[in-house]
């Protein structure tokens, strides 16, 4: 494979580049996997000069075509190093590039954690926190809110730092920044001493838990929970801090619940549903009943995260969290009166308000309502009336989730869009990172 002139591996001939799930490809005109802030600021301004645009791509877990180019690909691998590590202050300095799950064992071994995670571990630090990745939390809000500083190289190739004093518009629109401004190099985390979490999981009725849904809430540091369509039962997580000492799941009972059952026999459910959709039901049923009550306590990303290997579509709005249960209430009816066979369970999570520019928890309390198909089952109707329902209530789009929204239609929805908008013109007015996806969604 032949090297640029800054000496970073060229492929002249690139295959098709596909995400995740398979549902997005891109053929670039090349890919680049730079080890350094200066190869890729000096691929920048080689792509500026042939006219090329520019598009980072870590794991390929948004389901959008948020990293779609047949420009040049940056693959940001190559970005694992640690550069700074300050206790005092409790930030860490990190390659971009990093995966969650190395960034979480590379943390354990300094005795650090994050505050707060989403449900898997397999993206790229950028890729995560530019898409406004989040878990669920009552006070600790998405990946983005935790950072505390970044390296970005910007569309002039020049390298560029920033935080909450210094170039701090760049950093209020950057942390959630879709891939618009720049490509993000480094980013420095707020981190806190490892804790442990204790998990408590459980089957509960949907009524009972639209109920309470306020109640739990507000007495679990960090709660969520699966509604299975076409019954009325829904697993409940409740993952609250203790002291400890831990008392994580026996190794028989992770491979039974966590391997076998959610991937293992969820894949085969899934493959059967996908081929005689009139067996869902049955089979919602069936896996709605298979996962037992359980509580254990671990490291906190071993609560955080679980292994999906169950490949999927995903569509989720960020509503007003005081819209929750109503918008619950009609997608449940919705389901229950199309007769579509939905063989995924609805996830729902919360977030508080916090000040990221384009977070879609920017000035709100937050619920998060997350459908999902198996991958390859056709899901046009079905997102398309829970998308009606999530705009009827204000709802924001996942940035790397499925829907249909545009500007026109997201300028009214966040308070900053316009700073946002006026910001990239600032830093990238030829739109050197841009793709047909952030036309869209941002205006042109």
């Amino acid at each position: 494979m032949p090297l640029s002139s800054a000496g970073t591996a060229v492929s002249k001939t690139p295959p098709a580049w596909r995400n995740w799930t398979g549902n997005q490809s891109a053929r670039p005109h090349s890919v680049l996997t730079p080890g350094s802030a200066e190869e890729i600021s000096a691929a920048v301004r080689r792509a500026a000069a042939q006219g090329l645009s520019v598009k980072a791509v870590g794991a390929g877990h948004s389901f959008t075509s948020i990293a779609v180019t047949d420009g040049v690909q940056i693959r940001p691998e190559g970005l694992t190093e640690v550069h700074a590590l300050d206790r005092a202050a409790g930030t860490i300095t990190v390659g971009s590039g990093m995966r969650l799950s190395d960034f979480n064992t590379l943390l354990t071994g300094y005795g650090l954690a994050l505050t707060n995670m989403g449900d898997i571990a397999v993206q790229s630090l950028a890729g995560a926190t530019s898409t406004g990745t989040h878990g669920t939390g009552r006070a600790s809000g998405s990946l983005a809110a935790q950072i505390r500083g970044m390296e970005i190289v910007l569309a002039d190739g020049e390298i560029t730092t920033c935080s909450p004093t210094e170039n701090a518009e760049l950093f209020a629109g950057a942390r959630v920044g879709l891939g618009a401004l720049g490509i993000v190099t480094a980013l420095t985390f707020g981190v806190e001493p490892s804790f442990l979490l204790e998990a408590r999981e459980e089957p509960m009725r949907f009524d009972a838990v639209l109920a309470d849904f306020d109640a739990l809430c507000a007495d679990n540091e960090h709660f969520e929970f699966y509604w299975f369509p076409h019954t009325d039962n829904c697993n409940v997580k409740r993952n609250n801090r203790i002291e400890g000492p831990a008392k994580p799941l026996s190794k028989a009972r992770f491979l039974l619940d966590d391997e076998l059952l959610s991937n293992g026999v969820f894949s085969l459910a899934c493959r059967v549903g996908r081929a005689a959709p009139r067996t869902v039901p049955t089979i919602a049923r069936l896996s709605s009943r298979a996962l037992s009550a359980r509580t254990y306590s671990d490291t906190s990303h071993k609560v955080f995260t679980s292994p999906r290997r169950v490949r999927f579509i995903e569509m989720e709005y960020a509503l007003p969290r005081a819209a929750a249960t109503e918008a619950l209430t009609e997608v449940r009816a919705f389901v229950d009166a199309a007769g579509l066979p939905i063989g995924f369970p609805v996830e729902v999570r919360v977030a508080p308000a916090d000040d990221l520019w384009m977070s879609t928890a920017y000035g709100r309390e937050t619920a998060y309502i997350a459908v999902h198909l198996y991958k390859g089952t056709p899901h046009e109707r079905y997102f398309t009336e829970v998308e009606k329902i999530m705009v009827a209530h204000g709802g924001r789009p996942h940035w790397g989730k499925m829907h249909t929204r545009d500007a026109d239609y997201l300028a009214d929805l966040y308070p900053r869009f316009a700073d946002f908008t006026a910001l990239r013109n600032r830093v990238d007015p030829e739109r050197r990172f841009g793709n047909d996806y952030l036309r869209r969604v941002l205006g042109d």
